[in-house]
């Protein structure tokens, strides 16, 4: 039998979009989680992408998926682009070179992205 359950500490909605959305150049970034070397991000895209020849390359690997809005992702040495719809999710092993192409600018792109050793 165990004790009885503490109450949530740390709480909130995914889809509560606290900034001003479309006002700002930047996604917002929000990390719920951080612990053990895993950190867990909500990501609000709203049009933004990555800037030209600009690649991710993360010492973690990244599991992220769409919640919300439409997006695409690029690898390096993948010619083909990877359109991402709500429930899509991809695996992205430390050290790939990856970047964000484009995100739906008439609509959030609320992603969760979850990066572990």
């Amino acid at each position: 039998m165990t004790g009885p359950l503490k109450p949530a500490r740390n709480s909130g909605n995914l889809f509560d979009l606290v900034a001003q959305l479309g006002t700002t150049p930047e996604e917002q970034v929000d990390a719920l989680v951080e612990r053990g070397g895993v950190t867990i991000e909500r990501i609000v895209s709203t049009g933004q992408a990555s800037p030209p020849g600009f690649w991710y390359d993360s010492p973690r690997a990244e599991w992220v998926v769409l919640l919300t809005g439409a997006a695409m992702l690029e690898f390096d040495g993948d010619p083909e682009p990877h359109r991402m719809k709500p429930g899509d999710h991809v695996l992205i092993e430390a050290h790939c070179r990856h970047r964000v192409a484009w995100t739906s600018d008439t609509e959030p792109s609320v992603w969760l992205a979850v990066h572990y050793p």
